[in-house]
C-alpha cells in the first residue's frame, strides 16, 4: 500500500490560500477518483477539492474552517499497488496549475523529535528570519498578537493558525503587535503579494466589541470575509486614479427599447442596456490593447485575450464571472452570456472556468440608481468601468436648443502603475464615440 497526499489546489489566478469549509469524507472512507473531498471558498470562487485516486481516506491533515495556502497537503489517501512508483516530477514555478497536485508517494515514517540543541537553532533562525502565513498575519493584526512572543507548533517552530486560535479562545494573548517589517519573510508565491499591514492605527474591532440594546449582530460569512481581504489588497496595493465622461445614448436607448420585446420572444432572454456597454467596452479594448494589461512587479502583461469579468451581486456577495473572448461575440452573444451567467450565480452554480481568466471588469451599477462612483479594481486586473444609471438631462443641440436627452456617466478606476491619463483618455472617448454612435440603422444585435 502507498500513501498519496492531496494538496491545496489553486482555484482562480491570483488566488494564494482557500479555507476549508466543510470536510465531506472521514478517515476509512473509500474514494475513487474524482469523488469531491472537501468544500473550499477563496477569494474568487466556492469549489470541491476532487480526489485524484482510488483509495481509502488515511488521515484528514487540515480542519474545517482553517486557511492554507495552494500546495499545501489536506489530506492523505491509501492507495493499492506498487509503494515504489515514482513520485511525478515537480512543476515548474512558472506553471499555473489549476488541478490538483500531487505531493508523490509517501511511506509512512516515525516523527523523529527534535533535540534540544535543534529547537535552540530553530529558535534562531525564526528570530533572524521570521516566516507568517497571510492567515497568521491577518489575524495578527486583527487582535494585536506579538507574534515574536509565541512558540509555533508547525514545522520547524513556524506559528500557524491553529496556533492563535487557540490562544485567542483561550484569551492568553500576547497584546504588543510587532509590525510587519523588511525583514519578515512572507512564505507565499511570489506572484501573489501579502496584503500589507493597514498604515491606520485604529484598533480593529473584535468580537468583545460591546453591543448596545437593539444592536444585531451579523456574523461574517466565508465569502464575505474573502471579499473584504481581496478589496483591501486591492486598496493596499494598487494606486488607484479616476476618471469620468458623460455618454448621449439617446439613440442607443430608442434602438433597444424598440426592439426588446421581439428580441425577448424571439430568443427567450432580455436584451438589455448593459450588453451594448459591454460590447463597446470590448470592441474600445481591441484598439487600446493596454487596457488590458496586468502590473507583474518588474514587468507589465499585455494580455491577448479580451475577458470581460462582469459584477453580479447576491443578498450576501458580489462575484465576478467571465464572458471570454468578449471581443469576438455579437451583441446578442453577450446579452446571453450575462443571463448565463447571472442565473449561475444566483443557483450557485459558478464554476472554476466561469471566474478565472478575467482581463477587465465592466460593472454595472447604474441597475442600483447609482449615478456616479469610484470602482474598486478588480485585482490582477489594471482597470474597472462602472456603468451608471441612464438619465434624462437637459442639452444644448448644435444651434442653441435645448432638447432631452438621455445621459450616462461611464466612470474609470485605473491602476496607475501601467496606466496614464492619456491612454485612459483616449479609451474612455472610443467607449463613448462607440456607444453614441449606435443606432437602428448602423448596428446589429447579431
Amino acid at each position: 500500500m502507498a500513501i498519496q497526499n492531496i494538496t491545496m489546489p489553486q482555484l482562480g489566478e491570483s488566488v494564494t490560500e482557500g479555507t476549508i469549509e466543510k470536510w465531506l469524507v472521514k478517515p476509512g472512507d473509500t474514494v475513487k477518483k474524482y469523488d469531491p473531498l472537501a468544500e473550499v471558498v477563496t477569494d474568487k470562487v466556492n469549489a470541491e477539492i476532487p480526489s485524484s485516486f482510488e483509495g481509502v481516506i488515511s488521515e484528514l491533515l487540515a480542519e474545517e474552517g482553517q486557511t492554507l495556502p495552494v500546495g499545501a497537503v489536506v489530506c492523505s489517501v491509501e492507495i493499492a499497488g506498487d509503494s515504489e512508483l515514482p513520485a511525478p516530477p515537480p512543476p515548474k514555478k512558472s506553471a499555473v496549475s489549476t488541478a490538483i497536485l500531487n505531493a508523490g508517494v509517501q511511506k509512512k515514517q516515525e516523527t523523529q523529535q527534535p533535540t534540544t540543541a535543534t529547537r535552540a537553532s530553530e529558535k534562531t533562525v525564526r528570530q533572524d528570519k521570521v516566516r507568517y502565513s497571510p492567515a497568521v498575519l491577518r489575524l495578527a493584526q486583527e487582535y494585536e498578537i506579538a507574534l515574536d512572543q509565541i512558540t509555533g507548533t508547525g514545522e520547524g517552530g513556524r506559528i500557524t493558525r491553529k496556533d492563535l486560535m487557540k490562544l485567542i479562545e483561550t484569551g492568553n494573548v500576547p497584546t504588543s503587535l510587532v509590525e510587519t517589517s523588511p525583514a519578515v519573510d512572507v512564505a507565499v508565491p511570489q506572484s501573489a503579494p501579502v496584503e500589507p499591514a493597514s498604515q491606520d492605527n485604529t484598533k480593529a474591532a473584535t468580537p468583545t466589541q460591546p453591543m448596545q440594546p437593539g444592536d444585531i449582530e451579523i456574523p461574517v460569512t466565508k465569502v464575505r470575509r474573502a471579499i473584504a481581504n481581496n478589496m483591501v489588497r486591492s486598496v493596499h496595493e494598487v494606486p488607484h486614479a479616476w476618471m469620468m465622461m458623460e455618454v448621449d445614448v439617446t439613440d442607443l436607448v430608442a434602438y433597444r427599447d424598440s426592439m426588446k420585446t421581439e428580441f425577448k420572444q424571439k430568443e427567450g432572454f432580455n436584451i438589455t442596456y448593459f450588453a451594448f456597454f459591454v460590447k463597446a467596452v470590448a470592441q474600445a479594448l481591441k484598439e487600446f490593447p493596454m487596457m488590458n494589461s496586468m502590473w507583474a512587479e518588474d514587468k507589465i502583461i499585455q494580455k491577448h485575450d479580451i475577458n470581460i469579468s462582469i459584477a453580479v451581486a447576491t443578498e450576501d456577495a458580489l462575484f465576478v464571472p467571465v464572458i471570454k473572448h468578449a471581443d469576438e461575440k455579437s451583441i446578442k452573444g453577450i446579452a446571453k452570456e450575462i443571463n448565463e451567467l447571472a442565473v449561475k450565480v444566483r443557483a450557485g452554480k459558478l464554476s472554476m472556468d466561469d471566474i478565472k481568466g478575467g482581463t477587465f471588469t465592466v460593472n454595472n451599477t447604474g441597475a442600483f440608481g447609482s449615478v456616479q462612483s469610484m470602482g474598486i479594481i478588480n485585482y490582477p486586473q489594471a482597470a474597472i468601468l462602472q456603468v451608471e444609471s441612464i438619465v434624462k438631462k437637459p442639452v444644448i443641440l448644435p444651434g442653441g436648443m435645448f432638447a432631452a436627452r438621455d445621459i450616462v456617466n461611464l466612470c474609470l478606476s485605473l491602476d496607475h502603475r501601467v496606466l496614464d491619463g492619456l491612454v485612459c483618455g483616449k479609451f474612455l472617448n472610443r467607449v463613448k464615440e462607440i456607444l453614441e454612435n449606435t443606432n437602428k440603422s448602423s448596428t446589429s444585435v447579431y
